[in-house]
């Protein structure tokens, strides 16, 4: 296991323990088992990111956010060569934290989804009022709900209310977006 996914694990800890909530309660909120919260927070297993962005969600953060505390330098300046990257071991899907991490409302995270590569979310994952995708090279087949969006390079699509999604790259290349979101206020 990396030192990411190490800091990873003791960031969902850390954060469960600061909402004072048991194993348990994060387990309903999330609908992660308690087995593998345990799991993860031990470091005994890489999360995925569908896993990450329910637990994430359950916290009250974004994956990103989840991602930066675990690699929080407190600068306001985020070098290219200092920004986080996470791979989900499953599908390859790479984000990337783009923004320094700060308390402002505004994130951005690249994303680098393989061709024929999937990962879905749940709506409770999404903890923002705002977000925008911007395909920067390739192809994705988003799906918002019911509604499916084809969406190709230099196509930048807005969210709506949250629902459950889908990531797909149909593509033959890697699919990278960027993902602009303004993060909720209580």
């Amino acid at each position: 296991m990396d030192e990411l996914s190490r800091s990873l694990a003791a960031t969902v800890q850390q954060a469960r323990v600061a909402q004072d909530l048991s194993v348990n309660a994060l387990a309903e909120r999330s609908g992660v088992s308690r087995a593998m919260i345990g799991k993860i927070e031990r470091g005994e297993a890489q999360p995925t990111a569908v896993l990450l962005g329910k637990l994430s969600g359950a916290l009250g953060m974004t994956l990103s956010e989840l991602v930066a505390r675990a690699e929080n330098t407190g600068e306001l300046l985020r070098r290219a060569h200092d920004q986080p990257v996470w791979t989900d071991p499953v599908t390859g899907y790479r984000r990337r934290a783009v923004s320094p991490v700060t308390d402002g409302p505004l994130e951005l995270v690249e994303v680098e989804l393989p061709p024929g590569a999937s990962v879905s979310y749940p709506a409770d994952a999404y903890i923002f009022k705002y977000q925008q995708l911007w395909i920067l090279d390739g192809r994705l087949r988003f799906h918002e709900g019911s509604q499916v969006h084809e969406l190709h390079a230099g196509d930048c699509l807005q969210l709506g209310p949250p629902l459950p999604t889908t990531f797909h790259n149909p593509g033959t290349a890697v699919c990278r977006y960027l993902v602009a979101l303004v993060k909720g206020r209580g």
